[in-house]
């Protein structure tokens, strides 16, 4: 996730001030605390150890589907609001910004409504991408700030601490095989060449020496800053170990991904919602010239938090119409909507917040803690480097768009075939590798991928689906039915495993376990159509012709062009009364 909101990544001459000048530093000794002890460690560095059994206690009631659907509406996109109120409140910031505030939103909207309309799967990537990065500057960037409040030459030690936070998150993604799975999976959907399986294990172990040789770095200089007495933060270094530890927790440690990444989205939420309230309701008091609805949500009041998270909530419910909405056009555009907000996000954030500016530092505390180092002036202006950052973006972006809109996208069975490989021990993998040859009609092949994934993880629900499925392709269906059952105990609420046992279970002329099964698959999931429509030829099998007109009703309703379920509603609209 892009360059975030409280970094000092790249340190560049000093600007300047974004709005008038802050009052003069106290002279006194800063805190080590952006709020104190207690507040910091439940906002900022301890939340994880929060967050866990919170979110334990959740998968007991909800599903991961459920849970990461939750935090990506109103959290991942919910948190997006606060930035953007100070981006387009702030006069000062908009004046200084005002080609990209203007600009980037029409372009990233425009791009990203396009990219679904025509299902341009690298604008995923890109998020995806981004977001990682943006994730690990987050961490950098509240680094910064406790470092500066403990050390005048907190500065010196910036780059250190950004290399550690790349190495230690970029690390925990390329060697999860959850994660790193699914990025290679949407990197052959948005039209990526296909990569050597040596390419990909000399990648790693490059990794993991890089992240040896950065991480010894990173201890040489704590001790030697330590033996020195140059004031390292220790409070810096807890951060460090939760975020990283919680980090690797997150893509390694849990057993679906999607909880994962919802459990990192919200302890990255918690931290950025606290801070920028902090920093907002500050400027606020501050600086006089802050009006309108920025200075109505900022200011000191408890009751207005409850207005700022109402808010965030609010906007992040955006994120759960996409699904809700039939006409086409619409769907696409809120689609794009959600994606450039996220896009937004990452950028604004990456100039709007640097705790290297004069004023970031006295809002933050930090004013007297030393500013950050000089450095040479840089060969080139600012809106060159900033050009060549975008072109950094834009052009691998342009080229897979390209590749996928040409159709040289690699087949589903080859790309498949070679993350299995890179993968061995993945389930997932494997079941992917299956499915893509099931889909090209190689069902003994995918019989065995299917028996593999299992042999990885017994408690994949959705191989033993799969496998049913294949096996009633084969024309065995006892068989089927024995793993559509070991699928259900696996996951108890899947609608579609219940309508596939029905069929089956039909097929061998059981009626009445078949209706009671597609009744519950409609229960589980009222929209299957496909439960609709052949529970209702089963209906017109046993004379019932008005309740087989009902779901033949809603089978059309769900899939307006569902041609059998139009021809057997006619027909049984004809028998209703005889």
């Amino acid at each position: 996730m892009a360059t975030h909101a409280l970094s000092v990544a790249k340190m560049s001459p000093p600007k300047p001030s974004q709005t008038k000048a802050a009052p003069a530093a106290t002279s006194k000794k800063s805190s080590p605390w952006i709020l104190d002890r207690w507040r910091d460690l439940v906002l900022f560095v301890g939340t994880p150890v929060l967050l866990i059994p919170i979110f334990t206690a959740a998968q007991a009631r909800w599903s991961a589907q459920d849970i990461f659907l939750f935090v990506g509406a109103f959290g991942a996109m919910g948190h997006h609001l606060p930035g953007m109120i100070r981006a387009y409140g702030d006069r000062a910031l908009f004046d200084r910004f005002k080609t990209r505030f203007i600009v980037a939103p029409v372009a990233l909207v425009a791009v990203c409504v396009w990219s679904s309309l025509y299902d341009i799967q690298a604008i995923q990537l890109v998020a995806m991408a981004w977001g990682i990065w943006h994730g690990l500057m987050q961490t950098y960037g509240f680094c910064r700030i406790y470092d500066a409040k403990a050390s005048a030459r907190a500065a010196s030690r910036a780059r250190v601490d950004l290399a550690l936070c790349v190495a230690w998150f970029s690390a925990a993604v390329l060697l999860s095989p959850m994660r790193f799975r699914t990025l290679l999976d949407l990197y052959y959907e948005s039209g990526g060449p296909v990569i050597p399986v040596t390419a990909v294990l000399a990648l790693r172990a490059v990794v993991i020496a890089l992240l040896g040789m950065v991480t010894a770095v990173f201890l040489w200089r704590q001790w030697s800053d330590w033996r020195a007495g140059r004031g390292a933060s220790p409070v810096k270094i807890t951060l460090l170990v939760s975020s990283i530890a919680f980090w690797w927790y997150c893509n390694n440690g849990v057993q679906n991904i999607l909880v994962g990444i919802a459990l990192f989205e919200v302890f990255h939420d918690v931290q950025y919602l606290s801070i920028v309230w902090i920093y907002n309701r500050t400027r606020v008091e501050r600086d006089e010239s802050i009006r309108g609805f920025m200075r109505f949500v900022f200011r000191r009041s408890g009751a207005l938090i409850g207005v700022y998270v109402g808010l965030v909530v609010a906007y992040g419910a955006i994120g759960l119409t996409t699904s809700g909405v039939s006409a086409e056009w619409i769907r696409h555009l809120l689609i794009g909507v959600v994606t450039a907000s996220a896009l937004l996000h990452f950028y604004y954030d990456g100039f709007i917040w640097k705790v290297r500016e004069s004023q970031t530092r006295s809002m933050l505390g930090i004013d007297g803690a030393g500013a950050a180092a000089a450095v040479a002036p840089r060969f080139w202006p600012a809106w060159v480097r900033h050009g060549l950052r975008w072109a950094v973006l834009v052009i691998p972006f342009g080229a897979l768009c390209a590749a996928q809109l040409v159709g040289r996208v690699v087949p589903a069975v080859e790309r498949t075939a070679k993350v299995a490989e890179i993968l061995p021990q993945d389930a997932q993998a494997q079941l992917n590798y299956g499915k893509a040859l099931h889909g090209a009609g190689r069902v003994n092949e995918a019989l065995s991928r299917y028996e593999i994934a299992i042999s990885r993880n017994p408690s994949l629900a959705e191989a033993e689906f799969y496998l049913g499925l294949a096996w009633k392709d084969l024309g065995d269906i006892d068989q089927a039915i024995q793993h559509y059952e070991r699928s259900l105990l696996l996951d108890p609420k899947s609608g579609k495993c219940e309508s596939n046992l029905a069929s089956a279970l039909l097929s061998k002329g059981l009626k009445e376990e078949a209706r009671r099964h597609y009744e519950r698959s409609l229960t589980l999931n009222p929209d299957l159509q496909i439960a609709h429509k052949e529970l209702a030829d089963l209906l017109c099998g046993t004379g019932e012709y008005e309740a087989a007109v009902t779901h033949y009703k809603e089978a059309l309703r769900i899939q307006p062009d569902f041609v059998e379920a139009k021809q057997n509603l006619d027909f049984a609209r004809t028998l209703v009364g005889h």
